[in-house]
């Protein structure tokens, strides 16, 4: 398999879960803009994971359940009945549907409105605080006590929830400010397989 991944995007939340899967996996850096990259995913969006098919994968949070999938034997995933189905799902949802859009008018606040001067742009990026301290609000109560986001243990939700939460280092709150998100980031942190993805991309 090959990662095709940009540095700081949710793509090393694919790359921290092929690690802990150990799998047989290589990475290539891309510039997601370029006529290149846009030839293996023509949305022009990281991550993209080549699994030797007809077109590479695409999608961080389809990515992830296909590497948990693949590889049951690390429980990166969820089995059992639909309602813990269900929650492992719901857990995903909202990082994908909630969490991360609500990034999407700090980093490309011109989506957000027609003006195109700086205080335009930097007044978009100021609303954005209140909605991303809602979901670092949720994602403090999902993780509640422990160290992990989803069932007290380690699944992909904490790649995608560690990889996305370090964005708040760009925002005057971060996530050093809520009190259970920071005891999981610094876990996460010493998590080995973390630290050689964040070595390596440069993140």
């Amino acid at each position: 398999m090959k990662l095709y991944y940009s540095p700081g995007s949710c793509s090393l939340a694919c790359w921290i879960a092929l690690e802990w899967a150990g799998a047989d996996y290589t990475v290539e850096k891309v510039d997601p803009k370029s006529d290149e990259y846009r030839r293996i995913n023509p949305l022009g969006m990281v991550p993209a994971l080549d699994i030797g098919g007809p077109r590479a994968i695409t999608q961080a949070d389809a990515i992830l359940q296909y590497i948990a999938e693949t590889h049951p034997q690390r429980r990166l995933g969820v089995d059992g009945s639909a309602e813990q189905r269900f929650a492992f799902a719901e857990t995903l949802a909202f990082l994908t549907g909630d969490f991360h859009p609500a990034f999407w008018p700090f980093f490309s606040p011109q989506r957000y409105t027609t003006r195109e001067d700086e205080a335009s742009l930097e007044a978009v990026r100021t609303a954005a605080h209140a909605r991303i301290d809602r979901v670092m609000t949720h994602l403090d109560g999902l993780i509640g006590s422990g160290e992990h986001v989803h069932d007290g243990r380690r699944t992909i939700a904490d790649a995608y929830a560690f990889v996305m939460a370090r964005w708040t280092e760009r925002l005057p709150k971060t996530w050093r400010a809520y009190a259970n998100v920071a005891r999981f980031m610094e876990a996460m942190q010493r998590d080995p397989a973390v630290g050689k993805v964040l070595a390596q991309s440069k993140a």
